[in-house]
């Protein structure tokens, strides 16, 4: 299938995926630059705040189980539709929050639209973008790594300007701004619209394992393209395929590195590191901004090099440097382990790309998504929690620095088995007979 040219007949879709996931990481990074100014209002235990800092993997997972349910029944534009008002109505109430249990309530509601999105996207990209996978999932992918490093370097100057309020629920403003595009859409019926198809090829006899090895990613991204609705029988398969298990624990390790560092960065920076609040602040913005070029070359690097196993370790090596850094050498160089331990963020690019390549069409991209993000998102709820717990018992960072690199060691046999070239079709007729 020759590729259009991106604009053409999808403009629309265009701008709501890039405005749908500015709105995603916007929504996580907002809240904790700003914490000390909430706190000054209302008291915020340590509880609260961890349940707070696990409230994003907790929906993300639920939701990630129930999406594709949702998606079965009504499509994909409508249930992005509501998915993104639920986050725009939590943003703007979370900024006229009133006690910490409010502010928990808003957050949840919040997180609700975001993890309905998360798993939305890349059947989204799948289903406009067919002819332009590569590119579309570097532009959505970046929009992403930009919200995020954003929100904790202006949230506390307008904070200390105009006031926590106006810091936490003018995201919500953006988030409507999201809606614009899908509702268009839906009221004119061009949800519909999508890239044309190529010819359905024939049957393939079954080929013999070493063979289906060879998978090109171009393959899906010029292949076929149904607009199916996700398949209960799709989802129920993949708890029998070790691909979507390693794939799932690849974006857990994502996760976790990730709503950790959102949660507890700044604090543990200005305990470890001796910085100001707001020079915390800046780092988190730092350690975000890192995944920038990350989102940038990551999608070209696996769907045209397959380079999956080479970044996947890279990512880990960083991860743990970055993590020793800040064990022993936390008032030496504290930018530098922040930047370097902020490239674990490979990992998340990495996951988006592979929830697309690693299926032929949306219907299974929809499944494989919910999957992945509901398991990923699960584990990754346990980190804040918990490293809050371990921070309290033991008067010290070390314990939940510890723990941050016992889960990137642990899952890189995940990391190897995701690095094959095959979906999740291959491995199931592999094992299992006809998909």
């Amino acid at each position: 299938m020759r590729a259009r040219p991106l604009w053409q007949g999808r403009t629309l879709a265009l701008l709501g995926i890039v405005l749908v996931a500015f709105s995603l990481r916007s929504a996580v990074a907002s809240l904790s630059p700003v914490i000390d100014h909430v706190a000054a209002d209302f008291p915020v235990s340590p509880v609260v705040l961890g349940m707070i800092g696990s409230a994003p993997p907790v929906c993300f997972a639920v939701f990630g189980l129930l999406t594709p349910l949702f998606e079965r029944r009504f499509g994909l534009e409508r249930v992005a539709v509501a998915a993104i008002a639920l986050m725009s109505i939590g943003l703007l109430l979370r900024g006229v929050a009133f006690d910490s249990w409010s502010l928990l309530g808003a957050t949840a509601l919040v997180f609700a639209g975001v993890g309905s999105g998360n798993v939305l996207l890349p059947p989204l990209v799948k289903k406009y973008f067919p002819d332009r996978l590569g590119l579309m999932m570097t532009l959505y992918s970046t929009t992403m790594a930009v919200s995020t490093f954003l929100p904790p370097l202006v949230a506390v100057p307008v904070a200390d300007s105009l006031g926590w309020r106006i810091s936490l629920g003018m995201w919500g403003i953006v988030a409507l701004l999201a809606l614009v595009p899908w509702v268009t859409m839906l009221v004119t019926g061009r949800a519909d619209a999508v890239a044309p198809t190529a010819p359905i090829p024939p049957a393939r006899p079954a080929e013999p394992a070493a063979k289906r090895e060879a998978f090109n990613p171009a393959e899906v991204a010029t292949g076929p393209i149904t607009t199916n609705p996700a398949n209960p029988r799709v989802f129920g398969r993949l708890w029998r395929l070790p691909l979507a298990w390693a794939l799932a624990l690849v974006f857990a390790a994502s996760s976790s590195m990730a709503y950790a560092s959102f949660a507890w960065m700044p604090a543990m920076l200005v305990d470890i590191g001796g910085v100001t609040p707001a020079t915390a602040g800046l780092l988190l913005s730092v350690f975000a901004a890192a995944g920038l070029p990350c989102s940038l070359l990551v999608p070209v690097l696996v769907v045209r090099f397959q380079a999956t196993r080479p970044l996947f370790f890279f990512a880990v090596a960083a991860g743990l440097v970055g993590l020793a850094g800040l064990l022993f050498l936390p008032t030496v160089a504290l930018a530098l382990w922040v930047i370097v331990f902020g490239l674990t963020a490979v990992l998340f690019p990495l996951s988006l790309v592979l929830l697309s390549i690693r299926a032929r069409t949306p219907e299974s991209a929809v499944a494989l998504s919910g999957f992945v993000q509901s398991i990923g998102y699960a584990v990754a709820a346990l980190f804040p929690l918990v490293l809050g717990v371990l921070h309290e018992t033991t008067g010290g960072w070390q314990a939940p620095l510890l723990v941050l690199a016992a889960m990137l060691v642990v899952v890189c046999p995940a990391g190897w088995v995701s690095g094959r070239r095959r979906t999740i079709e291959d491995e199931w007729e592999s094992r299992h007979g006809r998909w």
